[in-house]
């Protein structure tokens, strides 16, 4: 009987409903996604830079000033020195504070020209680094050149403002600059060559105020920053692992594995105990060894909490790593301005 009144009712129609209901669910199934998928969010800097002549636009993705983060990690360290420099009841200069950041975006920019000009080709493959302007084609090999000349040019100039001591232990670094693209492609360890790059105004500061280096400080304040790069660069790396593998790339987030929080943990030790060498050998007061100790307990959670199969929360890990370094910049001033 029921089969019956379902032929009366719908035997005509048959192929029409089997037409349509799968267009139907379609339908609903994309409206679905659309009400649930969240927006991305914009941040200010993405704003200040979306706000640029679309010509420019590109140029400025290129060297990151969309992502400020990496400016920063480079920035710290110069700053953690300089403030470790400083003498008792002062507070780190100024000016040479806000030449060491405008020199850290610079040359952060020119970092990521270059890096981006090796690895058009593997970038292209990889989902979070497909959009850049010379993977995408937005920008071609040789304009990106003329930029990176453009910018090394006002890096040297920034350099240029520095004593001469600092010129060369700056214009020394230019090396790792131009070498941590190439490593991707011969060692899993690329954050370590990233790491003594990026930490090498810890060598600058001391120098920039002093006009002479106190190596018995800057040589543990460096290493402790190389540890922390290894720290943040490996989670960060975490997030590209799958692509990286078939690409090519290399990473420690490869050579760690399974065993990547275990590692961590120990350079966050190295890091925690280069920091005391160097408060101890600068004649450190409290507030130093204070701001230390909650560093460590940043890191510790950073480490332990982490999902490693979780790409934003890789992200979210990564980026906190500018507030480690404020923590540590502000126990470094007020422990040089109260000892």
């Amino acid at each position: 009987m029921l089969t019956t009144s379902y032929n009366v009712l719908f035997g005509k129609n048959r192929l029409f409903l089997n037409s349509v209901l799968p267009k139907l669910k379609f339908t609903l199934r994309c409206c679905s996604t659309n009400q649930t998928e969240p927006r991305k969010k914009t941040n200010l800097p993405e704003k200040i830079v979306s706000s640029f002549p679309v010509e420019l636009q590109p140029y400025l993705k290129l060297m990151r000033a969309d992502k400020p983060v990496g400016t920063w990690l480079l920035f710290w360290p110069c700053g953690w020195s300089l403030a470790l420099a400083t003498p008792g009841s002062n507070i780190p200069d100024l000016g040479l504070l806000s030449l060491f950041l405008v020199g850290a975006f610079v040359m952060r920019g020119a970092g990521c020209t270059i890096n981006d000009i090796w690895d058009k080709d593997f970038d292209r493959k990889v989902v979070r680094t497909k959009d850049r302007p010379i993977a995408s084609g937005e920008i071609s090999r040789f304009h990106a050149l003329v930029f990176l000349a453009g910018q090394l040019g006002i890096g040297l100039s920034i350099l240029l403002q520095f004593n001469w001591n600092s010129i060369l232990i700056g214009a020394s670094s230019l090396g790792f600059v131009a070498l941590y693209p190439a490593m991707k492609r011969i060692t899993y360890w690329p954050q370590l060559v990233l790491g003594l790059t990026l930490n090498w105004g810890a060598l600058m500061g001391w120098s920039a105020l002093h006009g002479t280096t106190d190596w018995y400080s800057v040589l543990p304040l460096y290493a402790a920053g190389v540890c922390w790069t290894m720290i943040y660069d490996t989670i960060y790396a975490h997030q590209d692992k799958y692509d990286d593998a078939v690409v090519g790339v290399k990473s420690t987030a490869l050579r760690f594995g399974a065993d990547t929080k275990k590692w961590l943990s120990v350079f966050g030790v190295g890091m925690i105990t280069n920091l005391f060498i160097a408060g101890h050998m600068s004649s450190q007061s409290w507030p130093f060894y204070a701001s230390v100790m909650l560093t460590a307990i940043h890191i510790g959670r950073q480490v332990s909490s982490v999902k490693l199969d979780d790409s934003n929360d890789c992200a979210e890990k990564f980026q906190s790593n500018k507030y480690v370094g404020l923590l540590l910049f502000l126990g470094i001033t007020a422990g040089s301005f109260l000892k």
